[in-house]
């Protein structure tokens, strides 16, 4: 799954304001809501928080990537948001996560999940990429970023 093909300028925030994993998880699930992308808040919610619960999405270098599978969706969707000062997310270098990138998927569906969260990790494996992220200001010098 190509990342052009998943991400428009209305599934990403450049100002996320939660405190929270909870409410990071929540606001990013709300952007998807708002984009028609899933069919029960609550159900995607849940699942994203069961996920949390078995291993961390926080990942290195201030980038989390919360996911889950979920009947909530009925084909693989994401979206990305920023947070200015960084939210403790777990992550396994033990810093703030800035970048977040959710994804769900149909639970029935593995390949598209898995090319889209590597076309992501190529990208961002990059420092000079994230902080070009960080940078932005509009949801359109994020989709740059990506090649979009």
């Amino acid at each position: 799954m190509k990342i052009k093909n998943l991400l428009t300028e209305q599934l990403i925030s450049v100002d996320l304001q939660g405190s929270s994993k909870e409410e990071i998880i929540g606001e990013m699930l709300n952007i998807l809501l708002k984009a028609g992308k899933v069919a029960d808040r609550d159900l995607a919610y849940a699942d994203l928080l069961s996920r949390e619960k078995k291993m961390s999405t926080g990942m290195q270098y201030g980038v989390a990537i919360p996911h889950a599978k979920t009947l909530a969706v009925a084909e693989l969707t994401a979206c990305i948001g920023i947070h200015r000062k960084g939210i403790d997310f777990d992550s396994l270098d033990g810093q703030p996560a800035n970048i977040f990138i959710m994804t769900l998927s149909p639970v029935d569906r593995t390949g598209p999940h898995v090319q889209f969260l590597a076309e992501i990790s190529m990208v961002l494996k990059s420092r000079a990429a994230r902080l070009k992220v960080l940078e932005s200001v509009s949801a359109a010098e994020v989709l740059a970023v990506f090649g979009i």
